[in-house]
């Protein structure tokens, strides 16, 4: 098989802005939880911070030049809030607003279609002193009026827009029970109610913004969320098995409390059952702003979960992985190149969204990555991850999923959260010390999947 794509596929890599902008108090730009938060000692591993990174914020030129070079027309970004309202609500920076201007003139000049994510993950550390950020519900509607600030501001030159990133990973991470979690604000609540109320928040805040963007849009433009969801993959693809996974969907991870209410406007009800007293309080009318007409669905594919059918009392089981079992450089990265697929068919089948037109916004992988004596980083475990998520997008395209692109993660290696510098997700492989950029064999492989569009 060729594994060629279809004419106009998009090909793309992703990156963002806590991890790769640096000059955290340059140009106005105020704090964020993850400033505050990376500051704290022994939480980020071996004391990393972001307050550099890829010093991309004065390195941006040089950074395109890289994507032109890998031959990409479609560039995922996100935009730092406390650059462009450093206090989280109030008065514009218009300074920040003129660095995210430069880096869009520099793309246009390489032919590089922008695609903007509002929020991925580093709140104003304003509003966390204000009232707890994503605690509140006020969040969602200050989110909202950044919203309004950037689109009326960029609306010209971004057409192609995502409200937020993963809100597991800033809501179910960033907050827990009676413990300090692992990701920014860090903050410790009393019950898992409180828990579930900071993604409810969450999701009003995008239901608000998709309104917002399309308000103050001056042109036509698309609007969609991104979730990393996690895919229930069929131990084999048995009837039964897959019947299994598509049951064990609602209840896996925050799928039934984060992805399905955006999509179908309803949390699913096995959920809400199984969190009794812990489901998080729901007004009137929240659904409705929940679940905002989408143009398109972001897909964050990294890994899978295993499950079959199985006589229990909820008909399916949900399989550990065996000890052994592939997996990358992260404690949680399992090898599961079918869960881009199943991720794709779940969302138009189990969730019954068929008409929803998807793009894998993120995919990669971190390896252990070493320069050579003569200066390479032969990455091949990362081509072969990329290789076979790959293959798994193709499947889902020949077998009519509406799959139009696909954006590798990351361009470069880049500050990785809890995991400081430590960990490499990069394309490009970043020497921390000088900023050199050093492609890696990655690079240059997927450089001609898209130079042939097809995986090679």
């Amino acid at each position: 098989m060729s594994y060629e794509f279809p004419p106009g596929f998009e090909w793309g890599v992703a990156t963002a802005a806590y991890q790769i902008e640096g000059a955290i108090a340059a140009g106005g730009r105020k704090p964020s939880v993850w400033d505050t938060f990376s500051a704290l000692p022994g939480r980020i591993l071996q004391g990393a911070t972001g307050a550099i990174a890829c010093d991309h914020y004065h390195r941006y030129a040089e950074d395109v030049k890289w994507m032109a070079e890998l031959g990409i027309k479609h560039y995922r970004f996100s935009l730092a809030w406390s650059r462009i309202i450093p206090d989280g609500r109030g008065s514009v920076n218009e300074t920040g607003i003129d660095f995210y201007r430069r880096l869009l003139d520099c793309l246009q000049h390489y032919g590089i279609t922008p695609h903007a994510t509002l929020f991925h993950w580093d709140s104003p550390q304003a509003l966390e002193e204000l009232y707890g950020s994503w605690q509140s519900r006020d969040m969602a509607q200050d989110f909202a009026d950044y919203a309004t600030a950037v689109v009326s501001r960029l609306g010209d030159r971004i057409t192609s827009w995502m409200t937020i990133n993963e809100i597991v990973c800033f809501t179910h991470i960033g907050y827990d029970v009676n413990r300090i979690p692992v990701h920014a604000p860090g903050t410790s609540v009393a019950s898992l109610k409180q828990v579930w109320q900071t993604s409810h928040h969450a999701l009003l805040a995008h239901g608000l913004a998709c309104q917002a963007i399309r308000a103050a849009s001056p042109g036509p433009c698309s609007v969609a969320l991104v979730d990393n969801f996690v895919p229930t993959v069929p131990l084999t693809e048995s009837a039964a098995d897959i019947a299994a996974a598509r049951q064990a969907f609602h209840l896996h991870g925050t799928n039934g409390g984060i992805l399905e209410p955006a999509l179908t406007g309803a949390y699913s009800p096995a959920l809400l059952a199984q969190l009794g007293e812990n489901a998080p309080e729901i007004r009137d009318g929240d659904l409705a702003i929940v679940h905002q007409p989408l143009d398109w669905i972001g897909f964050n594919s990294y890994f899978g979960t295993y499950a079959r059918a199985a006589e229990t009392p909820a008909g399916y089981e949900v399989l550990p992985f065996p000890q052994g079992y592939p997996q990358l450089n992260m404690p949680w990265l399992h090898f599961v190149p079918d869960c881009l697929y199943w991720g794709i068919r779940h969302l138009s089948e189990t969730l019954n969204r068929p008409d929803l037109p998807v793009r894998v916004t993120e995919n990669g992988c971190a390896g252990q990555d070493s320069l050579t004596e003569a200066g390479e980083v032969l990455d091949s475990d990362r081509i072969l991850f990329l290789r076979q998520y790959l293959r798994s997008a193709h499947r889902a395209i020949q077998e009519g999923y509406p799959l139009q692109g696909y954006f590798a993660w990351t361009l470069m290696d880049n500050f990785e959260w809890a995991y400081g510098c430590d960990r490499r997700f990069g394309l490009l492989y970043t020497d921390y010390e000088t900023q050199r950029r050093i492609p890696k064999a990655s690079f240059h492989w997927y450089r001609e999947c898209i130079r042939q569009n097809r995986v090679v």
